[in-house]
């Protein structure tokens, strides 16, 4: 803006300084936040000082397999708090000056702790606001970064929740068919089946399906909050008004807006499984094995 150069021509007149977007006058800005990847990404140094939160939990699903189904069940618990998704692991932190970069590495942080600090301080917020003893995220992506989350919190508890392949690329295809076809769909849909497994084979935790969740929610509730330590509770059954339901933050359909857990649709036959699907299929037990 004119007025912007019209200052900053005076300042360098009469000072020999100017005005930063970032910063101090004069000072040199410090890397760019895309640095934070090559940061070492570390558990924290005092676990009793660093982290507020007390063995959150994250749901690790693939895109369209009743993750929303399973937050609103946990949700209705007294005990369990959990919101819409959260994408915290998007939260990230910059060093405004490499003054501000000099002093953090003073005081032992780097990008990477900041972020962990940051996550771990908004999911905390959250939980006290609820009243409740935990806090449950179940926000699909974090599937990609489950070696940073249980860095980040080395008593995080993971819940993994499958759904038949085929039905999830159907769901995901029907949800924006006017963004993605079938095929693009199911292509899609395979990269975070892909990483849902990799996260499974490197954590402990429990494995939860999505048919079995509709079709026999008490006893597959009470699994889960035996996983939990936590004391079962009729009313998980009927989630009702304590769904948060927001469009673009999870599932909005009716279905799950219905407040109570319903069957879902028929299990595809082996022919109706596409191809490119077929392997993860029987790596999860829903395709024997040729």
């Amino acid at each position: 803006m004119n007025w912007q150069r019209t200052v900053n021509n005076a300042l360098v007149r009469f000072t020999g300084f100017q005005l930063n977007r970032v910063g101090r006058a004069g000072s040199t800005p410090a890397a760019a936040p895309a640095g934070a990847e090559r940061d070492p990404v570390r558990p924290p140094a005092d676990p009793a000082t660093d982290r507020l939160l007390t063995a959150p939990i994250f749901i690790l699903s693939p895109v369209r397999s009743g993750s929303t189904l399973l937050r609103a069940v946990l949700n209705a618990h007294s005990m369990l708090h959990a919101p819409h998704e959260l994408h915290v692991r998007r939260l990230t932190v910059g060093f405004g000056t490499s003054l501000s970069e000099k002093a953090m590495d003073a005081l032992g942080h780097n990008r990477a702790d900041l972020e962990h600090l940051l996550w771990d301080r908004v999911l905390h917020r959250e939980l006290v606001r609820s009243g409740k003893s935990f806090v449950v995220d179940k926000t699909p992506a974090n599937a990609f970064a489950f070696e940073r989350i249980a860095t980040c919190w080395p008593d995080a508890r993971f819940v993994f929740l499958l759904r038949h392949p085929a039905s999830v690329a159907r769901s995901w295809h029907e949800a924006a068919p006017d963004r993605r076809n079938a095929e693009e769909a199911a292509a899609d849909a395979l990269r975070y089946m892909k990483a849902v497994q990799r996260a499974r084979r490197a954590l402990t935790g429990l494995t939860v399906r999505y048919e079995d969740l509709t079709g026999d929610p008490e006893t597959e509730t009470r699994r889960v909050c035996d996983f939990l330590g936590v004391p079962w509770e009729p009313g998980m059954l009927s989630y009702g008004e304590q769904a948060v339901i927001q469009k673009g933050l999870g599932d909005w359909k009716d279905k799950i807006q219905s407040g109570v857990v319903q069957r879902g649709r028929d299990l595809p036959a082996a022919e109706q499984i596409p191809e490119i699907l077929r392997p993860i299929s029987a790596t999860w037990g829903y395709l024997a094995q040729s």
